[in-house]
């Protein structure tokens, strides 16, 4: 589900776009509407300026006074300031923040948010009239009103869609006894819907579980529970649910050692409780949505305001350099092609992400179309201490390649992965699936973390490092010591390397 504090910053981006269009067309407005009877003037309050009491002027000078007589942004700052307040604590009050809105109908969506902008039109209104303001035009009000409606409801059922389409369903890995995971199936297709929560498989806890076929277990069998760390490694498991037995729970300690390692949500559930009814006690049941009797336990960062500001700082960083660097991407792109016109100007990444999820991002190609098929001769001159693979003058790179990898400009293309929400701006790199398959246990563990662009390991001298386990622990020791300020710094640091040309 969607945190209610996007839902905020999606309302609030969406008023301030609808003032600042309505502001930009209010000119055009006032033109059109001048051809209207005289009445429909003094209701909306046009400007005396573009209409004539003997029919409207030029449309040269309509133009020319409409845009003189329009209010400075700054006049009409406080209708935005009025305006946000009074919509977003609207849709509060209709349950527009919680997961109700998934199961509306679009009319209800488009009611609710032409509601909340009437609201907030009327809060303008009044203020307009208590204090007498009479120099602000009504159609600039009522366009900024109907604008906000509409782009409020249109979010909604954008989101609505992509939600039901199952983009934001968190994968959900069981373990436990045969009973347990039966009841916790049937409990998952009766009450919890795929759109949120999604059982992705089961693992073992004795060897009669082995066979799907003999117990009956509707779920994926993936497994025996001391395959958990490998699961969380090369699945894309969100959580995990260990139903906890009366007798014979000695292997509930190493599922929580290995959660706690790759930092995955772990809510163990007595199965006692799942079958039990209690006369006067009741459960207590966490705020969310599976309801389940569970102690839950999560990486102390989980779901705190700092990583939604962290992807909030990702959202506004790379989208504001992909606009800024599109004359940069252009001008490579045409190089690129000039150089060697066979290549293809991106280059697709096919990487392993947070939680073994793999996606594709991309770099600009600066590497010959056999480069893949020539690595294995060149293993021998592999300069990485591990499985990774690193030549400083590998043959395989175009002459142009060797610049933009220089300056790290073959990487730029990877901020429509941080724009997607597949990378962050500070994170470890990315693992290719056959390095990922060389990894080691403890190595793995880069993946518990959305992956970045820049990472402490290309800041501290990536050239001279050459094995693998030291990079890692760079990687490891940031993500235990994780903070904004650390990003921060990375950033300020990742600007000197790219300046400085230290890349390779």
């Amino acid at each position: 589900m969607i945190p209610r504090r996007f839902l905020w910053l999606f309302d609030l981006t969406i008023i301030c776009i609808a003032f600042l269009i309505s502001y930009a067309l209010s000119p055009y407005l006032y033109i059109g509407l001048s051809y209207m009877p005289v009445e429909i003037h003094k209701i909306l309050s046009l400007p005396q300026e573009i209409v004539t009491t003997g029919g409207p002027i030029s449309i040269v000078d309509q133009m020319v006074n409409a845009k003189d007589v329009l209010p400075e942004k700054r006049e009409l700052f406080w209708i935005l300031l009025t305006m946000i307040p009074a919509v977003i604590l609207s849709l509060e009050m209709l349950g527009e923040y919680s997961v109700e809105f998934l199961h509306q109908t679009g009319a209800r969506i488009l009611m609710k948010a032409s509601f909340s902008s009437l609201v907030g039109l009327g809060l303008v209104l009044l203020v307009m009239f208590a204090f007498k303001v009479e120099d602000i035009s009504r159609l600039f009000v009522f366009a900024f009103t109907f604008l906000c409606s509409l782009g409020l409801a249109n979010t909604r059922i954008v989101l609505r869609w992509g939600l039901k389409k199952g983009f934001y369903s968190k994968n959900i890995l069981v373990l436990g006894s045969t009973p347990g995971i039966k009841w916790m199936v049937q409990y998952f297709n009766k009450n919890i819907a795929q759109t949120e929560y999604r059982l992705f498989g089961y693992l073992s806890i004795n060897p009669s579980q082995m066979s799907t076929k003999e117990n009956d277990i509707q779920l994926k069998y993936l497994g025996r529970v001391k395959d958990l760390a490998k699961i969380l490694v090369n699945r894309p498991i969100s959580e995990v649910i260990a139903i906890q037995p009366p007798s014979e729970g000695e292997w509930l300690k190493f599922v929580i050692d290995d959660c706690d390692f790759f930092r995955t949500t772990l809510r163990i559930v007595p199965e006692e409780l799942l079958y039990k009814t209690m006369t006067d006690l009741n459960i207590r049941y966490r705020n969310e949505i599976l309801r389940l009797p569970a102690v839950v336990l999560m990486p102390p960062d989980f779901d705190t305001d700092l990583l939604f500001i962290k992807r909030l700082i990702d959202i506004v960083v790379s989208g504001v350099l992909l606009i800024l660097l599109s004359p940069l991407f252009l001008i490579v792109s045409i190089a690129i092609k000039m150089t060697t016109p066979d290549l293809p100007v991106f280059y697709p990444w096919h990487v392993i992400g947070q939680n073994g999820i793999e996606f594709v991002g991309y770099k600009f190609t600066t590497m010959y179309a056999d480069a893949d098929k020539r690595k294995k001769e060149l293993m021998s001159k592999n300069e990485m201490i591990g499985p990774v693979f690193k030549i400083k003058k590998d043959p395989r790179v175009t002459p142009l390649g060797y610049f933009l990898r220089k300056f790290s400009i073959n990487e730029l293309p990877q901020l429509w992965s941080v724009l997607k929400g597949d990378m962050s701006m500070v994170g470890p790199r990315p693992a290719f699936r056959q390095e990922l398959e060389r990894y080691e246990l403890w190595q793995k563990r880069k993946l518990c973390v959305r992956p970045g662009i820049t990472c402490l390991w290309q800041v501290s001298g990536r050239n001279e490092i050459s094995n693998f386990d030291e990079w890692v622990r760079l990687d490891l020791e940031y993500i235990d010591h994780w903070s904004l300020w650390l990003d921060f710094r990375i950033m300020l640091r990742t600007i000197w390397v790219v300046i400085a040309g230290s890349g390779c």
